[in-house]
């Protein structure tokens, strides 16, 4: 039986540096203090309409995007929902993918599986062949486009452009940790659908999950005899076209936050955002090589969850610690009891920049005795 722990006042302020949540500028917070407002006044829709055009301009899409109070889980589940009929490909490579086979499942939908080694990447030609040669119809194919289990970056441009030769299997991307930070372009590469959720590298509190759907997709969905409620395409989007908002009660707070981060984020612009988080990634490289290893196959690094595999078996948990407590700096120990000590993972994402990232590993250094 859980006890309750009373929640204090005097904890002290800690700078993130795990997969998520991540840090979120002062004025962005401070957003959220705005006096509320009816969910169905002029002013929600003036915010609404907003965030969800400025996070098409900022995300160079055409596509329909949805912005709901939600975990970026709930997309995963109601993507599946909404176009998949019967039978669903995932490709599992990590702990996330995996949950996007066992979501299906749990749906009732037969589920396949293209299944990698944690650590590996995978791979279009290896798509291409299970497409041309299983016997079922896919009504969807799935794939995460940031394991941050594993720090794992998959080529989800290429293996859309193969499943963009079926146009009866629409592509589903679980996108979560990486949407904001590392640049993928949409629209050219057949993803239907991908969502991600916003304490991620869009750098925002949690709450909010943001999808964007094509037009394909929400066609599919209105044919549809088993679509989501909540995470409807059809009923979403259609809600939005008609009133500029949400079907359902929003947290506005939060979308009060997300209206103010995605102006920084535009001002920034996404090119200049990739490519902070290029750096980023490169740098973390860098010194886990020179100190440790990296855990992901080369050449599928993740910009914006570098896993390190712990080459010099220093103690995981007791370093992240007293990194903690000496240090007010917090990164995260491997996923789950297979990695937890075999590897340690930094996540470089939202407003971070090297000089921050340089911080916490002089920091490591320090305590692990490098």
């Amino acid at each position: 039986m859980t006890e309750k722990r009373e929640y204090r006042d005097d904890y002290p302020e800690k700078t993130l540096y795990i997969p998520g949540p991540t840090e979120v500028r002062e004025d962005v917070l401070g957003a959220m203090c705005e006096p509320q407002f009816g969910h169905r006044m002029d002013r929600m829709t003036d915010l609404y309409t907003t965030i969800v055009e400025d996070t098409k301009d900022f995300l160079d899409t055409d596509h329909h995007v949805i912005v709901l109070t939600a975990s970026g889980t709930a997309f995963m589940e109601s993507a599946i929902q909404n176009l998949v009929d019967e039978h669903v490909l995932c490709t599992t490579c990590g702990s996330f993918s995996e949950r996007q086979a066992n979501v299906a499942e749990r749906l009732g939908k037969s589920v396949d599986t293209l299944e990698y080694e944690w650590g590996e990447a995978v791979k279009p030609e290896d798509v291409r062949e299970r497409l041309e040669t299983s016997e079922r119809d896919y009504d969807v194919v799935t794939c995460v486009m940031n394991e941050s289990s594993t720090g794992v970056r998959n080529p989800v441009e290429a293996i859309g452009d193969v499943v963009a030769e079926y146009p009866d299997t629409y592509f589903v991307v679980d996108a979560v940790s990486a949407l904001g930070g590392d640049y993928v372009d949409i629209d050219d590469h057949g993803i239907d659908v991908v969502f991600t959720s916003v304490q991620k590298a869009f750098a925002m509190p949690p709450g909010l999950a943001v999808c964007v759907v094509s037009d394909a997709a929400y066609e599919r969905e209105v044919e549809s005899d088993s679509a989501a409620w909540y995470g409807g395409f059809q009923r979403t989007i259609d809600y939005y076209e008609r009133k500029g908002q949400t079907h359902s009660t929003p947290a506005i707070p939060i979308m009060l936050a997300y209206r103010k981060q995605m102006k920084h984020m535009l001002e920034e612009g996404h090119a200049a955002r990739d490519e902070r988080h290029r750096e980023m990634a490169e740098y973390t490289r860098e010194w886990a090589r020179e100190h440790f290893d990296m855990f992901p196959e080369a050449g599928y690094e993740s910009q914006t969850v570098s896993c390190i595999e712990n080459t010099q078996e220093i103690d995981v948990a007791a370093t992240i610690e007293a990194v903690s407590e000496e240090y007010d700096m917090v990164f995260s120990n491997g996923y789950g009891s297979a990695l937890g000590e075999k590897t340690f993972r930094i996540g470089h994402m939202g407003e971070h920049d090297v000089e921050s990232i340089r911080a916490l590993t002089d920091t490591i250094e320090d305590v692990a005795g490098l």
